[in-house]
């Protein structure tokens, strides 16, 4: 599998110009919020949905001044979104980095992230990006129905497979699909192309959420144990669902009592873990998270070959061998 840096080369030029536009973007004369917003681009993560919509729009055309923009458009939303849930999870460390609301406390940091989200809307109306606008938009729609979604569900703690692919496809393949189909409209594809390449995104996305899913069960290398975050946090997972799937009832009361009322127990945990383990439950999410990307990448034979499609197909193969 390649590694994040030889991925962009075909697009490490446009990388770097983008992040001089996206921390433009962000420039602001008041004092305290402009040192935040300085603090927040130090700590900036891989840049894969940047890279989603590079790629999109040199696989489906050229890259132009409109792609920067969307580009900078998902990242604004991408970045508002993290410092909200962060206030809504009192999350007080994020990638290594003390979170916004851990430094400046949650009302600064929810105003920071309404700063962002309007900062995005201000660059698709100032430039006349109303197509553009309409994707990022929808995807902002989507996570919070997503998110909500989640919260909606989480108090049965018994929610059905579909149910659990509806809310990862709104809460994070909606943004990864419309980082693809932003490139792809940037670059002046048509709309049946800048549909294919939602759909693309789509699939990625739901691969990269079950990817995400997995790493609660697997081992920490830091303390030998597997993390089971999700299941403290009263998360329903793949993995866990398959549990509960193929459990009797007497053993799938054992286990949502342990996920609603003993969540915090690490013995109590562990447990689940296990037996999610011995069920096939890894086995079967990871095969889902396959079909997914072998969805994305029987799509993306439609484009020819080029070092842009080589490079999305890398960026997609990373997504679901990453380890962390």
């Amino acid at each position: 599998m390649a590694n994040i840096k030889e991925i962009k080369e075909p697009i490490n030029d446009h990388l770097l110009a983008f992040e001089k536009k996206f921390e433009k973007a962000m420039k602001t004369r008041v004092a305290l919020l402009d040192y935040i917003t300085r603090y927040i681009i130090r700590r900036k993560g891989k840049q894969m949905r940047p890279m989603f919509v590079f790629f999109s729009a040199g696989i489906t055309g050229q890259i132009t001044e409109s792609t920067y923009r969307a580009a900078s458009m998902i990242e604004l939303l991408h970045t508002a979104t993290l410092i909200h849930d962060d206030v809504v999870d009192d999350s007080n460390i994020r990638r290594g980095y003390f979170t916004i609301n851990a430094l400046w406390k949650n009302k600064i940091a929810v105003l920071v992230g309404d700063f962002l989200l309007s900062k995005g809307l201000l660059l698709a109306l100032d430039h006349n990006e109303f197509e553009l606008l309409k994707i990022v938009s929808v995807a902002t729609r989507e996570m919070s129905e997503g998110e909500l979604l989640q919260i909606e569900k989480a108090h049965k703690l018994d929610i059905e497979e579909g149910v659990y692919f509806e809310i990862i496809r709104k809460k994070t393949a909606s943004l990864i699909a419309s980082c693809c189909a932003a490139g792809a409209h940037s670059a002046g594809a048509d709309k049946e192309t800048i549909k294919k390449m939602y759909q693309i995104g789509e699939h990625i996305g739901m691969a990269f959420q079950i990817k995400d899913d997995l790493f609660d069960y697997q081992k920490n290398k830091e303390v030998g144990k597997p993390n089971g975050i999700d299941i403290k946090e009263q998360k329903m997972t793949l993995p866990l669902i398959y549990l509960l799937n193929n459990s009797s009832f007497l053993e799938k009361k054992k286990v949502i009592n342990i996920v609603k009322r003993h969540n915090l127990n690490a013995e109590k945990v562990d447990r689940v873990i296990e037996q999610v383990n011995k069920s096939q439950g890894i086995e079967y999410a990871t095969r889902k998270m396959y079909e997914y990307r072998d969805k994305a990448f029987e799509l993306l034979l439609d484009f020819p070959e080029s070092p842009m499609r080589k490079g999305f197909e890398q960026l997609v193969i990373y997504t679901t061998e990453r380890n962390k």
